[in-house]
């Protein structure tokens, strides 16, 4: 084995199979005090299944993690805390209705008899360490999604964690948060911390990184300076060139398409999540919904396609039709593609082929059907075309969706929602697990609907999205509309609206200048 840094971590040779597929193949990775390591990659090309294993989610096929140099075998997360390692989850993993002390606590608890004061006493320690203003006693769900990260961060330094994970943490923050986040990594690594920072975001490597490494296909295939150009990261992701930037001209819009009027919605627990919105989408325009996630964007988007939605108040017409309570039969017949944000769920049945998926908003239809019975014939072709057109990665169009990765999963709905005409695209997170090469495609493909005369309506947490594809941009907060503003409007008062400030304080309260507003709304 070779030489060790006993003050390091280093994985050495790390192998992790599911089955025949390889998810890390022979990973050599060094963990370094004092640096924040990123670790990116394309989706699926097995960065959190490496951490995974580090952490003791997962136990490793082969290779060994050398910690201190002391070769470790990890059973379990809390075998892993014991040695030094802490990682904070994309997805938080509190218990929302106990206290920040009481997380803190939970699974560290000593005995029969629970020392709730030393728990307080140690949030308040770590708060004013490294800067992470938390209140101990607030209860989780009554938190911002920023605090509650804070608290994820919290319990991991609770363990005395020397080695520290962070899986793609910035997903659900508002730009300012992801600041804050940035100088919280900071801090740590100036305090001695080893920091791995997972992300599919150049803008953020190039900004925190002291060391890059890129794994593609379970395999590191290289590093990078943290000067890098985003363009230069994108093809050692990808394994080839990659134009980032989305060339479209100017929209030439149309007609009001969708209409939105005083749209209320509540959750299933009588909760209003969309409160009084109003907006309008035209042809030939793309209208971009930013926000952070849980603002009411998914209860808006189900009321769109009547899928499950208790519309209380308000309208929604399309093309002059009333679609307010109309079922997704319906407005799929009317005309509407819906790219849902849970595509596991929502968007195919994974026990049905990937051809007869391609087909689930028209198997009902010529040339599909003749009367009750399937074409097989027609559906197959109509399979062996999207397949080549949007390089959905299988086998065999008769091979199961739910086998398929979840990138070409995600090919797999827009294929089948953009291959029919439409008045209005409605599409949740639409690149959401998709690599950066698909990522460029599939943006292309976006702009070509609108210019068809579709009216386009995108929900999507990723800034450099929204900037990329929308002609406006809608930012909701707590259900509401906070203002309609163009896409050229500056990060921080795109951030400061996202947190819920009026677009007007957002500008002066922002050094930048806002770009000029959208007229319609």
């Amino acid at each position: 084995m070779p030489d060790q840094d006993t003050r390091g971590l280093q994985l050495r040779g790390i192998t992790k199979k599911f089955g025949s597929f390889v998810a890390n193949d022979a990973v050599d990775l060094d963990i370094r005090p004092g640096e924040i390591h990123c670790l990116l990659g394309e989706n699926g090309a097995g960065k959190s299944t490496l951490m995974n294993v580090l952490y003791g989610l997962l136990q490793p096929d082969g290779g060994a993690i050398v910690v201190g140099g002391v070769e470790q075998h990890f059973a379990n997360p809390r075998q892993a805390m014991a040695a030094g390692i802490g990682m904070v989850h994309q997805h938080f993993m509190l218990v929302e209705v106990f206290t920040v002390a009481e997380n803190l606590i939970l699974g560290r608890e000593d005995g029969p008899v629970v020392d709730l004061r030393a728990a307080r006493t140690k949030v308040d320690e770590l708060s004013q360490r490294y800067n992470l203003p938390v209140d101990p006693d607030a209860v989780i769900e009554d938190l911002p999604v920023g605090v509650q990260q804070r608290v994820e961060i919290l319990k991991a330094l609770a363990n005395d964690a020397e080695y520290l994970i962070f899986d793609e943490p910035t997903a659900v923050l508002t730009p300012q948060e992801t600041d804050d986040l940035m100088a919280v990594m900071k801090k740590l690594r100036d305090d001695g911390k080893a920091i791995v920072f997972i992300t599919h975001k150049l803008r953020e490597v190039r900004e925190i990184a002291d060391r890059i490494t890129v794994l593609r296909r379970g395999r590191i295939v290289g590093s990078a300076e943290p000067g890098t150009p985003e363009n230069k990261l994108a093809e050692l992701m990808v394994g080839r060139a990659v134009d980032l930037q989305i060339t479209k001209p100017p929209a030439e819009v149309g007609d009001v398409r969708l209409r939105v009027e005083g749209l209320s919605v509540a959750d299933p627990n009588g909760t209003v999540v969309v409160d009084d919105l109003d907006f309008e989408v035209r042809a030939g325009e793309i209208l971009c919904v930013a926000g952070v996630q849980g603002n009411g964007q998914s209860e808006l988007a189900d009321a769109l396609l009547g899928n499950n939605a208790d519309v209380i108040a308000g309208a929604i017409s399309l093309d002059g039709v009333d679609i307010t309570h109309a079922r997704p039969r319906e407005t799929i017949a009317a005309g509407v593609g819906f790219v849902p944000e849970d595509r596991q769920h929502d968007g195919f049945i994974g026990s049905f082929t990937v051809a007869e998926n391609l087909v689930l908003n028209r198997y009902r239809d010529r040339p599909f059907a003749n009367g009750i019975a399937l074409n097989l014939e027609a559906i197959a072709e109509n399979a062996t075309e999207l397949v080549e057109q949007y390089d959905i990665r299988t086998e065999s169009i008769q091979k199961l969706a739910g086998q398929l990765s979840g990138g070409n999963a995600q090919k797999l709905v827009l294929a089948r929602e953009l291959s029919r005409e439409l008045a209005l695209l409605v599409a949740s997170q639409p690149t959401r697990g998709v690599d950066v090469g698909a990522i460029e495609f599939l943006h292309k493909r976006i702009v070509e609907e609108r210019d068809t005369g579709a009216a386009v309506l995108i929900f999507s947490t990723e800034l450099e999205e929204v900037e990329a594809l929308a002609d406006r941009v809608l930012v909701m907060y707590r259900g509401r509309s906070v203002g309609v503003v163009a896409p050229d409007t500056p990060r921080e008062v795109l951030g400061l609206m996202m947190a819920g400030v009026p677009h007007d304080e957002a500008i002066s309260g922002s050094s930048g200048s806002a770009g000029a507003e959208g007229e319609r709304s």
